[in-house]
């Protein structure tokens, strides 16, 4: 009896087979250096690559192989945006031409960058797919000031969350999400949240105290990056004050009490010069 055995590459799949492949690949928060290896050999290799807005220029400058098509297919908070399905749809289309494409993006591709509805996408039309992880911002951010997500004392554990919701979502749970936050000692790490600040103050003070310390750090790693150290009770104002937007990640809780001391230290060494 003769058996037929499908193979790993046709089962399923669409009957138009997909000759190249694509990867989705985090560029990290934005210094180049932060880069991984398998990132870098990935770039180098693509014959097409499409590039969000938040990913350093010099990236694709640095790596990308002579000749190589670039399509800058911007998506930022606030701006005009290349719709996903458009974007979708290109990868599709050129990984099925025989093309290595990569998806760069900023930081991960798998943490707020869209990329596990662009994974079901391409796999649905039976493209390769991989994914090359990345430096997240909210990582990067934090440790621009010198202090951990978690520690020992402070911090039991991380949540990562958006403050922007998709329309016609009532988005985030911030009354929740405090209470936990509180009882079981997280940090939170809040992307996107700048343009909600006042709704995501007001709903976190249901659940966490006023001084509860704060830090907003934007464009993490670059060298225009700024930050602030301020409390909960004060954040909104803060961030008005300074003038701060997108993209900015928000970290609130005790870990960022490293920051309040290191900065009372250097207030104090200026004081007794």
């Amino acid at each position: 009896m003769k058996t037929t055995v499908k193979t790993a590459s046709t089962a399923g799949m669409p009957s138009r087979a997909a000759k190249g492949q694509c990867t989705l690949v985090g560029a990290g928060p934005g210094d180049p250096e932060l880069l991984t290896l398998k990132a870098i050999k990935a770039i180098q290799a693509a014959t097409v690559l499409l590039v969000d807005d938040l990913v350093n220029e010099d990236i694709v400058a640095l790596y990308a192989k002579p000749g190589a098509r670039v399509v800058h297919v911007g998506k930022r908070g606030g701006c005009k945006s290349t719709p996903q399905a458009f974007i979708e749809k290109l990868m599709v289309m050129a990984a099925l031409d025989g093309e290595n494409v990569v998806r760069l993006k900023g930081g991960d591709p798998f943490i707020f960058g869209r990329g596990g509805e662009e994974l079901e996408h391409l796999q649905a039309a039976g493209v390769q797919v991989r994914v090359v992880n990345g430096i997240t911002s909210g990582l990067a951010a934090i440790t621009s000031l010198g202090v951990p997500l978690t520690h020992r004392e402070h911090a039991h554990g991380v949540v990562f969350v958006t403050g922007h919701a998709k329309p016609n979502d009532a988005g985030t749970d911030w009354k929740s999400l405090a209470a936990m936050a509180r009882q079981a000692k997280l940090t939170l790490v809040i992307y996107m949240g700048v343009s909600g600040v006042q709704r995501i103050q007001n709903e976190l003070l249901s659940g966490l105290p006023r001084d509860t310390p704060v830090a907003v750090i934007q464009n993490a790693s670059l060298p225009n990056q700024r930050q602030l150290v301020t409390t909960l009770g004060e954040l909104a104002v803060s961030v008005a004050n300074a003038g701060l937007g997108s993209p900015s990640v928000m970290v609130v809780g005790d870990v960022v009490k490293g920051v309040q001391l290191a900065l009372a230290d250097c207030e104090a060494l200026v004081r007794t010069a």
